[in-house]
Order: C-alpha cells, then sequence, then structure tokens
C-alpha cells in the first residue's frame, strides 16, 4: 500500500463530507421545504374547509351574522397564524381575518381566477398582486343548493413554512456532523488497526525484496495482520539465516579446499625447482597423496551429505544383528586403537540384538562416532560402547573420556564444517562432516541422537533403532 493510496482515501473522506453538505444544502432542502409546504397546504385546507361548510355557509344562508363570523375567523387567524378571506366569485372581499370590516369601502381583488390552482387546491405566489412576498394560498369553495357562493381562502406566508423547513434542516446538518465525526473515528482506527501495519509489511517486503533478509520490524496486534506480520518476520529471519548458513558453508568449503591444495601445489612447486631434493620426493608425495585423499575424503562427504538431505530418500531397510555390526565396526579400528593404546570396552544387551534400519548406514553412523571418539581421546584411556533397551528401542551408546566438548558449542557439533578450535589443531584431516551425517542418517531413519559431554571429561553420542523381532533370514 502505497503513500498516495491513503492520501486518496482521506482525500475521498473530505470529498464525501464536502459532498454530503452539498447534497443536504441543495436536494434535502427542496425535498424537506416541498414535503413541509405540502404537509401545511393540507392542514389549511382542511380548515378551510370546515370553514366553508359551517361559520362561512352560515354566512350565506343568513343563519349568522357578519360580526360573529368575523370574531370566528380572528380567533382561528390567531391559532392558525394565518389570514382568513371569503371572498365571492368575483373577487370582492366579503371578510378579512387581518382588518376590521368595513362595508363601505369594499375591497375587490383584481383579476381574481378561482382556477388558478389547476388541478390542486393551493398555489404558491402574490395572489394576484396582493401580497408582496410569496404566500401560500388555499381555496375551498363555499357551496349552497349544489351552487358556488364564494370562497375560503387561507393566506400563509413563504417565509414561516421555510423557518420550518430550516429548523428541519438544521438537525439534518447537525446529524451530517455527527455522522462525518464517526466516519472520522472509522477513518482514525483504520490508519492505526490496518493502514500503519500494513505500511510496516510493505517497507518489510521491500527491504526484504532488495536483499535485506536482516530488517526488524514489529507489528503489535494479534488478528490476521499481526499473524500475517509474525509470518512475514519468521519467514525473513528463516532465509536470513539459510543464506547466512550458506555463506558459512561456501566459506568453509573453501577453507577446507584450500588449505590442502595450497600444501600439494607447494609441494610440487618445491620438487620441480629443486628446492626439495629428489631424495626427499618420497617423503612429499606421500604428504600430498594424503592431502589428495583428503580431498576426497571431503567430496565424498559433500555428496553422502547432499544425498542425505534429499526429501524422499529411499532407506534400504533390512532386519539385522546390531551387537555383530557394532563388533565388526570395532574391530576394524584396531591399528588406530594399538598405536594410541586405547581399549574398546563392549557391553552389549544379550547375545543377539535384531533392529530394522539400513544396515550399510548405520554401520557408517557407528564408523563416524567411533572415529571420532578415537581422534580426541588421549592415549592409555578406553572407549565404551553401550547397548540399551527401553521402550521397543534400542539406544546405543559411544563414549569416550577425551578432550570434550565445550559447553558453549555443543549446539554446533552437527553443524557442516563444525570443528571446535581444539579440534583444529588436533585433526588436520577431518572435514567436520562426519557429525553432521550421521544426524541426518538417524534422521531419516525417523530416530534421534543426543551428545553429552563436559570439557576435560570426555563425550557420548547417543542414538536410537527401532527393535524388532524378525530375523532376517541372511
Amino acid at each position: 500500500m502505497r503513500k498516495t493510496l491513503y492520501l486518496k482515501f482521506v482525500l475521498g473522506y473530505i470529498i464525501f463530507g464536502f459532498f454530503g453538505f452539498i447534497v443536504v444544502a441543495t436536494f434535502v432542502s427542496s425535498m424537506t421545504l416541498e414535503h413541509i409546504k405540502r404537509e401545511k397546504a393540507d392542514s389549511l385546507y382542511k380548515e378551510a374547509t370546515l370553514i366553508a361548510n359551517t361559520y362561512a355557509s352560515d354566512l350565506y344562508n343568513s343563519e349568522t351574522s357578519l360580526d360573529t363570523v368575523k370574531s370566528q375567523l380572528d380567533a382561528l387567524d390567531t391559532y392558525l397564524s394565518a389570514t382568513i378571506w371569503i371572498i365571492n366569485p368575483s373577487g370582492r372581499m366579503i371578510l378579512d381575518s387581518s382588518a376590521p370590516v368595513d362595508v363601505a369601502n369594499e375591497v375587490v381583488i383584481e383579476n381574481f381566477d378561482p382556477t388558478v390552482t389547476a388541478a390542486s387546491y393551493y398555489t404558491v405566489g402574490t395572489f394576484f398582486n396582493t401580497f408582496d412576498n410569496d404566500t401560500l394560498s388555499v381555496f375551498a369553495p363555499i357551496t349552497s343548493n349544489f351552487k358556488v357562493k364564494g370562497y375560503v381562502v387561507i393566506h400563509m406566508p413563504m417565509s414561516y413554512i421555510r423557518a420550518s423547513s430550516d429548523s428541519l434542516l438544521n438537525i439534518s446538518y447537525i446529524m451530517l456532523v455527527i455522522l462525518f465525526l464517526l466516519s472520522l473515528i472509522i477513518l482514525i482506527f483504520f490508519t492505526e488497526m490496518v493502514y500503519l501495519p500494513l505500511r510496516k509489511i510493505t517497507e518489510a517486503t521491500e527491504q526484504y525484496a532488495s536483499g535485506n533478509m536482516h530488517y526488524e520490524f514489529q507489528v503489535d496486534s494479534e488478528d490476521e495482520i499481526g499473524y500475517l506480520a509474525a509470518t512475514l518476520s519468521y519467514m525473513a529471519s528463516e532465509i536470513a539465516r539459510s543464506e547466512d548458513d550458506q555463506k558459512k558453508f561456501v566459506a568453509n568449503v573453501s577453507h577446507d579446499f584450500r588449505s590442502p591444495l595450497t600444501s600439494i601445489k607447494g609441494y610440487l612447486e618445491a620438487m620441480l625447482d629443486g628446492t626439495i631434493p629428489p631424495e626427499m620426493n618420497e617423503k612429499y608425495l606421500n604428504i600430498v597423496l594424503n592431502e589428495t585423499d583428503r580431498l576426497h575424503k571431503l567430496t565424498n562427504g559433500l555428496l553422502a551429505l547432499n544425498n542425505l538431505n534429499t526429501k524422499g530418500m529411499l532407506l534400504d531397510r533390512t532386519n539385522f544383528e546390531l551387537n555383530r555390526i557394532i563388533r565388526n565396526t570395532a574391530a576394524s579400528f584396531e591399528g588406530t586403537c594399538r598405536s594410541k593404546t586405547i581399549a574398546i570396552e563392549l557391553v552389549l544387551t544379550g547375545d543377539t540384538m535384531y533392529v530394522n534400519a539400513d544396515m550399510g548406514k548405520i554401520q557408517q553412523v557407528l564408523y563416524n562416532l567411533l572415529d571420532n571418539a578415537i581422534k580426541f581421546s588421549h592415549h592409555d584411556s578406553v572407549i565404551k560402547i553401550e547397548t540399551n533397551i527401553k521402550n521397543n528401542k534400542v539406544f546405543v551408546s559411544v563414549k569416550d573420556s577425551g578432550i570434550g566438548i565445550p559447553k558453549e558449542d555443543l549446539k554446533l557439533v552437527w553443524d557442516r564444517f563444525y570443528k571446535s578450535d581444539s579440534s583444529r589443531g588436533k585433526d588436520r584431516k577431518g572435514t567436520g562432516l562426519g557429525l553432521s551425517i550421521t544426524k541426518e542418517i538417524i534422521h531419516a531413519h525417523g530416530e534421534h541422537i543426543n551428545v553429552i559431554s563436559t570439557q576435560g571429561v570426555g563425550s557420548e553420542f547417543i542414538f536410537s533403532l527401532a527393535k524388532t523381532d524378525v530375523d532376517d533370514e541372511d
């Protein structure tokens, strides 16, 4: 959401208020005036009809006096706030509630025409130039013996009607202002609860799109927008972590490849330019061979780890005897253990122990853990391999009494190319991939592996496998 969009929204709100006032001042004003005019005309027509059928009719039938009717009309004049006339069809004034009775000076309405109302019963104007301002005039015929004897005409100034219309219109203006203020509250609420959080999310998205995955933002909301912001922030942090891991991975690969390549190049150049005498070539060629072997192991480890990380990795699961695999793996380190005077103690549960797993990969796990334990064990020490059964699971423990792992590094031992400071000087041939491969193999089996270590005391790696009672015929 761009800032201009919000400005358009605010501008639309202002235009809404402006046109709201225009509508009230024009359409609503005219409609209100017309409604009150019709309502007042209906009311006056009823009064005029009543007067025509009573007082005026009695006057024309000589059943009452002119003064009596005049007094009645004066009272109605005050009550209705309107002028009441009784006139002849020719336009001669009989009675006027706004003036005293004057028989000597008769008043005649020039050009009086009772059909001026057309199909209606009222008209608006100066009533044949009698008034200076617009007046609402209502007609009611006075009949006797089926003949029109005269007319009752009630006049009310349009200024009175407009005053009533304006009072109602003021209420409309007040309601419009109230609605405008209420909508302003909605606008403020929208700004605080929707626009500003979306603006933060948009800015964060722009930062992430430009590559700044470490950009941090916070939306304090527990609704869907807050959830969206939290999800976006988590996604960015995961991408940033992945990028950092990738950079670290590339750096570690470059480091571990550069070191042996530098050694190989240096020794070969020294042999070619005569720096190393010919009689020493065999010694340094063996060093070059060891470095190439190290590169070979590193390449194989990377390929193995990549295959293990592939989703849907197929395992060649079989039911095999675990104790035999442990003994065979331990026996393969006999020469290394003899050179360092290290003993391997086997504490195995039962004569046979069958598990369901990929035998080749589990043998690789045992090889990596034993190789790691021997590598960092002291001379004249003991490495203990122990198995236990719990809840139909076999737990295999490989425990050494070596240098141990620093507490702050325990969570890092499973990372690719991880080597503690102490191990870098001790194991130049290590690739730093063994424990990563071990973890991926165990997790591919749906099992777990943990490490317990105390610096200067030793380390213990424990992993689980699914026990089975079905023996493999092989």
